[in-house]
C-alpha cells in the first residue's frame, strides 16, 4: 500500500477510481465519479481515473484529476475486446495506490478488476450501482460468483438502503456494507445564471415548463413521457427532453416526435410544445431552476442523480417506482410516485393514463406542487450535497466505520 502523506493535519491518499466512461462523456456514472474525484482532489488527495479511451478527450488531466484511457470494451458476461487489458490490470495492482474504487458492476472497468483482486494491495472499494442485470439470464453465471467476489472488498457502497444490490449483499451475509446516497453540488446549483434560459429556449414566462433529463438510451422514459404529455390536458405548456445522443437509442424517435407535434392541430390549440435538446451544463442547471416540474418515468435506474439535482433546484418531481425512487421520496418529501408495474427482468413501466392524471393535478395545483419542491430543497441542503457526500466517501476510504 502506498505511503500516506500528511497535509494540514490530514492523511493524503493516492486514489484510483475506475469507471467505464468519464469526462468529456456525460451520464449518471460519469457525473458521480467526476464529482467525487474533483472534490477529493480539493480535499488534498491525489486522484486518478481509469476509464475508456475516447477520441474526443484531448487532456490527461481535468480539474486536478488525472485521466488514463484504455482501449477496452465489453464485460465479463459477454466478453472483452481491446488491446489494453493487461495494461489495465497492471495499473490496478500498482503498489503506490492507497485506495482502488470500482464504480458500477457489469462493465469492463469493474469486471476485469475481479480477476486481480487478490493482487491489489490497496484498500478495495466496490460501488455496485444497482445490479441492473440481476434478473437477466445472460448474467446468471456472473452473479453466481458475485458473493465470493464482493467479500474480497474492504467496503461495498450502496446508493440505497433497499434495492436489489444491497439486498443481494445482505442475503449473502456480507459485512462490508455502507450506504451513501447520491447528491447534487451546492456550489454548482448555488450559482446564478447570467442569461434568461426560458428566453434562450423560446419558452414564454407563463408557459408551464416540464423537464426530463436523461441520455437517449431508450430506457430513460422518453417515449413514456411524450405519451404522458400528449395525453395530459394542459394548456400553454412546454416539455423539454434534455439528453445526449449515445447512438442507437431513441434520439431519432424523440426528434421526429418533436417535429411531428410542432404541426399537430391539437398541440397548436392547447399551445403545447415538445423540445429535444442537449444543453451545456450551465444552461441545463438553469433549466432545472426555471422549470415547474420534473417528470421521470424511467425504466431502469439505481439511484437517479437527476432527482437530487431537481431537489437542488427546488423543482418538484413525479417519478416511476424505479431504483430507489420510493426511498428518495421518503427521504426528501420532494416528489410523488407515478403508478408503476415491473416486468420479469425488473424494468419499470408507468401507467400512461394514471401518470397523465398526476401531471394534470400538478399543473392545476401549482402552489401545492411548489411546496413539494421547497421541502425537497431543504432536505437536500441538509443531507444530499456533494460536499457532504464526498466526505462520507473519504471517511470510508480511510477505513472509518459509520
Amino acid at each position: 500500500m502506498g505511503a500516506y502523506k500528511i497535509r494540514r493535519g490530514q492523511i493524503e491518499m493516492k486514489i484510483l477510481h475506475t469507471v467505464e466512461f468519464y469526462y468529456p462523456s456525460v451520464g449518471g456514472a460519469q457525473e458521480v465519479v467526476r464529482q467525487l474525484s474533483e472534490r477529493l482532489v480539493k480535499l488534498g488527495h491525489d486522484v486518478t481515473v481509469a476509464t475508456t479511451n475516447l477520441p474526443e478527450r484531448k487532456v490527461s488531466t481535468h480539474n486536478g484529476v488525472k485521466i488514463i484511457g484504455f482501449d477496452i470494451s465489453g464485460r465479463a458476461a459477454t466478453g472483452y475486446s481491446g488491446k489494453d487489458i493487461d495494461k489495465y490490470k497492471r495499473l490496478l495492482t500498482e503498489p503506490s495506490f492507497d485506495v482502488v474504487m470500482n464504480y458500477a458492476a457489469q462493465q469492463w472497468a469493474t469486471d476485469l478488476a475481479f480477476e486481480v483482486l487478490d493482487d491489489i494491495k490497496a484498500r478495495k472499494i466496490l460501488v455496485p450501482c444497482g445490479f441492473s442485470g440481476l434478473y437477466d439470464p445472460v448474467f446468471k453465471d456472473y452473479f453466481s460468483h458475485m458473493p465470493k467476489v464482493m467479500k474480497k472488498y474492504d467496503a461495498t457502497i450502496y446508493l440505497a438502503e433497499d434495492y436489489r444490490d444491497i439486498n443481494f449483499a445482505r442475503e449473502h451475509k456480507l459485512s462490508n456494507i455502507y450506504v451513501v446516497p447520491n447528491g447534487a453540488g451546492a456550489d454548482e446549483f448555488g450559482q446564478t445564471y447570467a442569461g434568461d434560459i426560458r428566453k434562450e429556449l423560446g419558452i414564454s414566462a407563463d408557459s408551464y415548463f416540464v423537464l426530463l433529463v436523461g441520455g437517449h438510451t431508450g430506457v430513460k422514459g422518453h417515449k413514456e413521457t411524450v405519451e404522458i404529455f400528449k395525453k395530459a390536458q394542459l394548456r400553454n405548456a412546454t416539455f423539454l427532453i434534455n439528453g445526449n445522443d449515445l447512438g442507437g437509442g431513441c434520439t431519432a424517435w424523440c426528434k421526429k416526435q418533436a417535429k411531428h407535434l410542432r404541426y399537430s392541430l391539437n398541440f397548436k390549440l392547447q399551445k403545447k410544445r415538445l423540445l429535444v435538446k442537449d444543453l451545456p451544463r450551465p444552461q441545463l442547471v438553469a433549466a432545472y431552476k426555471a422549470a415547474d416540474l420534473f417528470l421521470f418515468p424511467s425504466n431502469i435506474e439505481a439511484s437517479p442523480l437527476v432527482l437530487f439535482e431537481a431537489m437542488a433546484s427546488k423543482l418538484p418531481f413525479l417519478t416511476a417506482d424505479v431504483g430507489n425512487t420510493k426511498e428518495i421520496i421518503r427521504w426528501s418529501g420532494g416528489g410523488l410516485l407515478l403508478p408503476t408495474t415491473k416486468d420479469e427482468l425488473g424494468f419499470s413501466h408507468v401507467d400512461i393514463d394514471g401518470s397523465s392524471e398526476m401531471l394534470e393535478a400538478q399543473y392545476k395545483n401549482r402552489s401545492v406542487s411548489k411546496k413539494l419542491g421547497e421541502i425537497g430543497y431543504r432536505v437536500w441542503r441538509k443531507k444530499f450535497t456533494w460536499e457532504i457526500i464526498t466526505k462520507e466517501y473519504e471517511s470510508i476510504y480511510r477505513g472509518n466505520k459509520p
